[in-house]
């Protein structure tokens, strides 16, 4: 087996509508320190590939009653009937050793592309139910995932006693009701907060920053999976 085809992939779902933002900047930098420590790197921008966030009963066969958006997309899948753009971003998901979403946290939580995105790919039947489970039994057990985000507040505002509480308790429904559920173990996020009240040196810092901390996340895989 060739050294590249035995090297770990990591896909990173971005979701941010302006590609001169810190945050796509951000993201950039990831990319290239996965790819500097021996990932595949695979980058879906929502924005730039206008993906359709809108979990709709018209991607899915015709059917009477009721839409029980879960039952289709387990008949879907089963039927070999998925919708061809959310086929492909399935089979992506499934092939990646690593899971980065790279957002802005707007409103305490994903911006409504990417929960979207969420929604219409974790399918059911694709990632947990049918023949998978949920948690360790689910279709992405065994591999990784982590938050990469920006905040408008400050770091002290996300403390205990803060003015907004402790950041975890923002991304516990992330964290344990979206990535852990379908099996995924998920690592420390990396965050910078606020970086729009940085100079542009102290943002040159921020991104170095996220520079180490991902590779640390690819070096403790390494060492995980070595």
């Amino acid at each position: 087996m060739s050294t590249f085809a035995a090297a770990p992939t990591a896909l990173i779902v971005h979701a941010h509508p302006e590609p001169r933002s810190f945050s796509t900047a951000q993201m950039t930098a990831a990319a290239q320190s996965l790819g500097a420590a021996g990932y595949r790197v695979d980058v879906l921008d929502l924005y730039a590939d206008d993906w359709a966030p809108v979990l709709a009963r018209e991607e899915f066969a015709p059917v009477e009653g009721p839409f029980k958006p879960q039952a289709e997309q387990l008949r879907a899948v089963e039927e070999r009937t998925l919708d061809a753009a959310v086929r492909a971003h399935l089979d992506r998901l499934l092939a990646a050793d690593l899971l980065v979403l790279s957002f802005p946290m707007w409103w305490f939580s994903l911006p409504a592309v990417l929960k979207g995105w969420v929604d219409r790919v974790f399918v059911m039947g694709g990632v947990f139910g049918g023949s998978h489970g949920l948690f360790g039994d689910a279709a992405l057990a065994g591999k990784r995932a982590m938050l990469l985000f920006t905040t408008g507040g400050p770091s002290e505002s996300f403390r205990p006693g803060g003015a907004f509480g402790p950041m975890d308790d923002f991304l516990f429904h992330i964290h344990r009701g979206m990535l852990e559920f379908v099996g995924y173990q998920v690592l420390e996020p990396v965050i910078t907060y606020g970086p729009a009240r940085m100079t542009d040196r102290e943002r040159a810092s921020a991104l170095d920053a996220v520079r180490e901390s991902v590779a640390r996340v690819a070096a403790d895989a390494g060492a995980t999976v070595g």
